[in-house]
Parts: C-alpha cells; structure tokens; sequence
C-alpha cells in the first residue's frame, strides 16, 4: 500500500474516520416543565441537533468499521500466504530430515565397512613373513625356490620331510 506523509493509506483512512466523529454532547436536556410553544419548539429543535449529532457519530463509526472490515480482509489475504510458506517450508523440513536420516544410516555403514575391511586387511597381514638383511630382488622370479634352498643354509638345519610351501 501507498504511504502518505509517512502513514500507510489504512491508517489515514481510520484517522480520518475518527475526526468525522464530533465529541459527545456535554449538556443534558433540561428538566421536564410546563413548556410553551417557544420553548417546546426550541427543546424540538435541541433534541433534533441531537439526533443529527448522534446520527454523524454513527456515520464516523460506519465509516471506521468499513475501514476496519477492509483492514482484517487485507490481513487475513497476508496471514493465508504466511500459512502457505510455513506449509512449503514444513515439507522443506521434512525432506530434509528424511535425507539427514538416510545419511546416518549410512555413515553406520560406512563404520562397518571399515571396521571390516581393516579386520580383512589384519588378517592378511599375518601370513606375511619378512626377513631382513637381504638385498632386494635376491629371490628372484620364484621365491618358493629360493626359501627353499636359502632356510636350511641359514638355520643349519635339513628338514625332514622338506618344506612345503
């Protein structure tokens, strides 16, 4: 909506309404007398100032609901968009959460897996023998033949039955 010296239009409209209004009547009526045809005439007069009084007031309240009514109308239009964002942003959540979810379940896995490949790789480590002080590449193309002839020099030992390999 427009600003105009710095107030929303609906807020003009509502100022504007309440000023129509005229204060109320301070002065009462006077006490019930015998009254002439000048007098009567005149407390005719007063009481129809009065009724026209009361009629503007109600005009300015008229006035003032209408502006009332297009106010809630306008603010229920804003408050259905805020329920129709929170509803995407509320699926938007939920998508996330579920991803989220699906990815700890995962990383769970992912732990197993380690947990079992490093198990794997453990056990394939202890059939490994590694002998230190010689050259590499000394076994040559087969290293069955080598160890072999080359353990029973080294230990000073024959092996009966000979070693299987």
């Amino acid at each position: 909506m427009g600003k105009t010296s710095g107030k929303p239009a609906r807020q003009l409209l509502f100022s504007e309404a309440l000023r129509q209004q005229k204060p109320p009547a301070v002065d009462s009526l006077p006490p019930r007398t015998n009254m002439t045809d000048d007098t009567q005439g005149a407390s005719m007069d007063r009481i129809r100032q009065e009724i026209s009084a009361v009629g503007r007031k109600l005009e300015g309240m008229d006035n003032a609901m209408v502006v009332l009514m297009a106010e809630t109308r306008s603010m229920r239009l804003e408050i259905a968009g805020f329920q129709s964002q929170i509803s995407g942003l509320d699926h938007r959540v939920t998508t996330v959460e579920t991803q989220v979810a699906s990815w700890t379940d995962r990383d769970q896995e992912l732990l197993h897996l380690r947990s079992k490949l490093t198990d794997l790789e453990d056990r394939s480590r202890r059939n490994n023998i590694r002998l230190l002080g010689f050259p590499e590449g000394i076994e040559g193309a087969d290293i069955l033949s080598f160890l072999r002839d080359t353990l029973p020099k080294l230990t000073d030992t024959t092996f009966d039955p000979p070693l299987k390999f």
